[in-house]
């Protein structure tokens, strides 16, 4: 088995779990990070960027080859 983190994973494939762990976070804490954006007067779409790619972090890769 290969352990990987997101830093060793091609740009392809980095671009589409972000695209992926962006919908997840939308989905789950949408509202919560729209009313925070407002609050706080942070730009929403960077908010969610950042917390996406924290999210991907939280991920673990593992290959069978």
């Amino acid at each position: 088995m290969i352990h990987l983190n997101y830093n060793n994973l091609d740009d392809e494939t980095q671009q589409r779990l972000l695209l992926m762990s962006k919908k997840d976070i939308e989905k789950r804490f949408g509202k919560h990070l729209r009313n925070y954006a407002k609050e706080h007067f942070v730009n929403h779409q960077t908010l969610l960027e950042e917390e996406a790619i924290r999210n991907l972090y939280n991920y673990r890769y593992i290959f069978k080859i």
